[in-house]
């Protein structure tokens, strides 16, 4: 075994990555992003199905928690034009900016072409996930347009995984997490 091998394969870490994304509207995205991108990363997200709607909320709640989102290094946020309002996002974002073994999650969002906001130089806070948009005003994450360019997401998730370490003390996780979904 060379030394290059050895410097080329701790250059090229893959990162545990939880995809979260409104199941009922941005499944293609979602599908897309795990397409293209997936090489890229080690995918803890939930599969549809692998959650029994029927159980609690509350046990849904702490089985994202501690089964899917405990032990990853960055939460992509894939955000369409109803995300905003849906309470497993909401969750699955506080979830991975509560502080565990291994630290916090990198955030990283990415709005969605389906998005009103998409393409323009701004976006509305009011149409975005609240808890993202906390992070994204403290300067912990970043919230950037989808783009298919596998340099960028590439060089995103870096950043949200270092931003974990070097911008811990931005994170905000103020807001009381969603009862309920906002929005059908």
């Amino acid at each position: 075994m060379s030394w290059n091998y050895l410097f080329e394969s701790k250059k090229d870490t893959r990162h545990k990555v939880f995809i979260s994304y409104y199941h009922k509207e941005d499944e293609y995205y979602r599908n897309r992003f795990e397409e293209l991108f997936g090489h890229l990363f080690i995918n803890r997200s939930v599969k549809p199905g692998d959650i029994d709607t029927d159980v609690s909320t509350e046990y849904i709640k702490r089985l994202i928690q501690e089964d899917y989102i405990s032990d990853i290094s960055v939460l992509v946020v894939l955000v369409g034009p109803k995300t905003y309002c849906r309470k497993h996002v909401d969750w699955e974002i506080s979830a991975a900016l509560m502080k565990k073994v291994g630290g916090y999650s990198g955030l990283l969002g990415l709005c969605l072409p389906t998005h009103p906001d998409y393409g323009k130089d701004k976006f509305n806070p009011d149409i975005v996930p609240p808890r993202l948009v906390a992070n994204i005003r403290s300067g912990y994450a970043k919230f950037y347009d989808w783009t298919e360019d596998e340099r960028k997401i590439k060089k995103w998730i870096e950043e949200a995984f270092k931003a974990r370490i070097d911008k811990a003390d931005l994170i905000d996780n103020s807001l009381p997490q969603f009862r309920y979904n906002r929005c059908e």
